[in-house]
């Protein structure tokens, strides 16, 4: 048995600012996917993966009387107890959707009556979807948004409006031609927990003067970047990322690892390059945008960068 591929996401604006109805943006990458297998001769990865996926299961059985969503329990379990696993490349903790894969895998095998892809996705499907991914992810996570789920799930770009207004958008493609501005991920080399870093911007939403600044400079600079990006404006979207990457080093110092806040910096006061969260920071990988590849390389050459999108 092997599963359809299920692919790794990027929020690319949006992480923290969307709990407070900020916009936000996020992209499938397709470079890390995952699928449901089982094996005859399973590695001790597709063991450890197996428990986890045994433990999900009772976890789903336990929240089946909420009626949002059944499923073929009777399959899923007889595929779990003959040692199915989640064959990933999306590393765990890095941000970029490890849980969203596995949880979009399960419901498109296991969902009883479930919304397929191949549907009229009205706003209504689309929230219903996020509502159960939610759910389903909230095992992983405590408590989850069900974004990461819905773009795995359904491998389009969504554009978040608010917590109840989302679609699936269109953003500008990338032309063959050699363009020098990227988006691209660095590598912390330090696995990020989402749970901690959520507890923590909780704890300040305690305090007036960050809700504040989240309000006017968070979520307005995060809004602008997501109306730049889909636009196309790069020369107006990289002055918003330029604000976002200042307010993040100045407001989220605790989701940035340590020894990553001179690098921010230097990105901001050289031009070369400008960092970001990418999920809940803490470790895992860093999101970085440049209008200049190669600058942007030569500057962070001590670090490993991948491209995910070109400008």
């Amino acid at each position: 048995m092997k599963g359809p591929l299920f692919y790794s996401k990027i929020l690319l604006f949006g992480e923290y600012g969307i709990i407070k109805d900020s916009k936000g943006l996020s992209i499938p990458y397709n470079f890390y996917k995952g699928a449901l297998k089982v094996s005859d001769n399973p590695s001790e990865e597709a063991i450890k993966s197996n428990t986890h996926l045994k433990n999900f299961a009772a976890y789903l059985q336990s929240i089946q009387n909420d009626a949002l969503v059944t499923f073929d329990f009777k399959a899923l379990l007889s595929d779990v107890a003959s040692g199915m696993y989640f064959d990933s490349s999306i590393p765990q903790g890095y941000g970029v959707g490890s849980s969203g894969a596995l949880v979009a895998a399960i419901y498109d095998k296991y969902a009883v009556d479930k919304i397929t892809i191949l549907e009229n996705l009205t706003r209504d499907k689309l929230l219903k979807l996020k509502e159960i991914f939610a759910v389903m992810e909230s095992f992983f996570h405590g408590k989850s948004s069900g974004l990461d789920p819905l773009n795995s799930y359904l491998s389009l770009p969504i554009l978040i409006h608010s917590k109840d207004n989302i679609e699936a958008a269109g953003i500008p493609s990338q032309s063959t031609e050699q363009k020098k501005g990227a988006v691209f991920l660095l590598d912390s080399g330090i696995v990020g927990e989402t749970a901690p870093m959520v507890s923590i911007f909780m704890e300040n939403m305690k305090q007036e003067g960050f809700r504040n600044m989240l309000k006017t400079q968070f979520v307005k600079h995060t809004d602008d970047c997501v109306d730049d990006f889909l636009k196309g404006d790069v020369k107006s979207l990289f002055m918003n990322i330029k604000k976002l990457s200042n307010v993040v080093l100045d407001n989220f110092k605790p989701m940035i690892p340590q020894q990553f806040h001179a690098l921010w910096k230097k990105g901001i006061d050289t031009n070369a390059y400008y960092l970001k969260l990418c999920g809940s920071g803490g470790g895992g990988y860093i999101l970085g945008f440049t209008e200049d590849f190669d600058k942007a390389q030569a500057a962070l050459e001590n670090y490993k960068l991948e491209v995910v999108y070109n400008f």
